[in-house]
């Protein structure tokens, strides 16, 4: 197949057009409290607590030419990196010139967003004076999607939910009542879902207000010439660090626990660095599978892109010129570019692994930049969705609890801590307030960050019992069971993930759909995050220390660490 280059280089700007740093550093830090500001109305305006409490979303601000220029700080990495996608798709079916003033359009289409349906992207112009300034961009996951409930053993995207393709949800200030009364009436939470669509659009208008804002102060007739040149210096910064690795192609594979009907997935890449650009090559990988893991090629970017990012050059902002210089391709009709209409649902059981794959091809010429895998790559989620009371009205609650990070070059990895989503565990009292559920236990796992000069972040034990007055499901999205969060750099492996139901570890799917009823209780271990370098050169006053706060056992500390 053809690579495809992640973002088009645009024009150099002429040296006198080119904005003096301090200036442009102002004018940057701005457009980013703008997509922060959106993010805040986001969180704040929205129904559901997986966007309240989990921060599963993100907002982006693009020049009128759809380039990404600002993003909101504490966005989901592949939202973020997949919205540009989204908008030039936007822009093929409806161009910019048929837009006007109060249209904002929506998608949840797979294959050019985030990747599965539960995600909606809403995007909406902004005008000045009658001339289009910018674009403003959302995606939220939502509490439901219609179709089965958010799975890992659905066997095509028809199953898994409304396929929304791109289309207006609000045409020059007019809602389409039509479009939502179709969601309306396909939805278990409607109330909830229809929330946090039109918090998506309070969002994004209250980021066009800010632009206009912008540009009246600052004078500027058009976000050209500021995006240019970020996206110019974004784009040095990056070729910069890619040209100190030493040219080579690097290689590594890994091995994930595969589907429930016992499908390998195994994930090859090849990492060639030439000058300042980089080309990554999933060439091995394994083909589309027939459950839900598999990943569509925008998300494969993303986290491609992002994970070498934080490595590379974690101090500069990103935008559309940090990822012009990496070239990502995989197979068409591979797990990591699957054809229409293979189901996707829970693409994140793959998608997250890259992180690990690419650490360790790079491993060897970069030693003091990867980190270990982590426990909450992927992350491990357990979704529950039933009746919520005797009139019926539904709910669907998902835990967003978190593995251990994988310890780091320098320092041991952080516990309970998701990487490479930046996914928020969110309040416990929140989740039990809208669901009939009980958080019987949450506490640290000891011993389950893998060993190493620097330990790996601890997993948790999380105990939850259902108080529903009916039977539920259970939908589980289980990976680290048999493959264990790696170490790197003669770095142990972390804790294996483990789930009970009643005291049973047997009787349900760990990748798939399963039946609760009221009282019982699911215990879930969430792995630790690997070790990095050899346990024997850690020091002894630091497995001293684990031991006396209870991370680590005495027996473990005798055994591992020959204490």
């Amino acid at each position: 197949m053809t690579a495809v280059d992640i973002g088009a280089a645009d024009e150099e700007l002429a040296p006198s057009a080119r904005i003096d740093p301090i200036t442009l550093e102002i004018l940057w830090s701005r457009l980013i409290a703008i997509a922060d500001e959106a993010a805040t109305t986001l969180k704040r305006t929205a129904f559901s607590p997986i966007v309240t409490e989990s921060n599963d979303f993100a907002c982006v601000v693009f020049d009128a030419r759809g380039n990404a220029i600002a993003e909101n700080t504490i966005g989901i990495p592949s939202f973020n990196m997949t919205m540009g996608v989204t908008l030039a798709e936007m822009l093929a079916w409806r161009p910019a010139d048929q837009w006007r003033p109060g249209d904002v359009a929506c998608t949840n289409n797979p294959w050019i967003t985030s990747g599965h349906l539960p995600d909606v992207t809403v995007v909406a112009p902004v005008f000045r004076e009658g001339r289009l300034l910018g674009w403003t961009g959302s995606i939220a996951h939502m509490a439901d999607i219609s179709g089965a409930l958010w799975s890992a053993d659905t066997r095509s995207v028809y199953e898994e939910g409304m396929f929304i393709p791109p289309m207006l949800l609000i045409e020059q200030g007019e809602l389409n009542e039509t479009l939502l009364r179709i969601l309306r009436a396909n939805l278990r939470m409607p109330v909830e879902v229809v929330g946090d669509l039109m918090a998506q659009v309070t969002a994004g208008r209250t980021a066009a207000q800010r632009l206009v804002e912008f540009a009246d102060e600052t004078g500027v007739e058009s976000l050209d010439e500021i995006s240019g040149e970020i996206c110019r210096l974004s784009e040095q910064s990056m070729r910069r660090a890619v040209a100190a690795i030493p040219d080579g192609t690097y290689r590594a594979a890994h091995d994930l626990d595969g589907t429930m009907d016992g499908e390998a997935v195994h994930l090859e890449v090849a990492v060639t660095v030439r000058g300042d650009a980089m080309t990554v090559d999933y060439t091995g990988t394994s083909p589309e599978v027939t459950r839900a893991l598999n990943v569509v090629k925008p998300y494969t970017d993303a986290y491609t892109c992002y994970p070498l990012k934080c490595v590379l050059d974690p101090n500069t902002p990103r935008a559309e010129g940090s990822y012009r210089c990496i070239t990502v391709s995989a197979p068409e009709g591979s797990i990591l570019n699957p054809r229409y209409p293979a189901p996707v649902n829970a693409r994140q059981l793959v998608g997250h692994c890259l992180a690990i794959t690419l650490y360790k091809a790079l491993a060897p010429v970069i030693p003091d930049r990867v980190i270990a895998e982590s426990g909450s790559a992927p992350s491990l989620r357990a979704v529950i969705s039933g009746p919520r009371d005797e009139s019926g009205r539904q709910f669907t609650a998902i835990p967003f609890i978190n593995g251990g990070m994988g310890a780091r070059p320098v320092a041991d990895g952080l516990s309970t801590t998701c990487f490479p989503s930046n996914i928020e565990a969110g309040s416990m009292e929140a989740l039990e307030a809208t669901a009939p559920l009980r958080i019987r236990r949450k506490e640290l796992l000891p011993d389950s960050g893998g060993a190493g000069k620097y330990r790996g972040g601890l997993g948790q034990n999380v105990e939850i019992e259902l108080l529903a007055p009916g039977e539920c499901t259970l939908s589980l999205f289980v990976e680290h069971v048999r493959n264990r969060p790696e170490g790197i750099l003669g770095g142990h492996p972390g804790g294996a993930s483990r789930v009970t139901v009643n005291g049973r570890g047997d009787g349900f799917p760990l990748k798939g759909r399963s039946r609760i009823r009221p009282g019982d209780r699911i215990n879930i271990d969430y792995p630790g995050g690997g070790g990095y370098g050899d346990p024997a050169e850690r020091d002894r006053d630091s497995v001293r220390a684990d031991v006396h706060a209870g991370l680590v056992s005495e027996s473990a500390a005798r055994e591992v660490y020959g204490l």
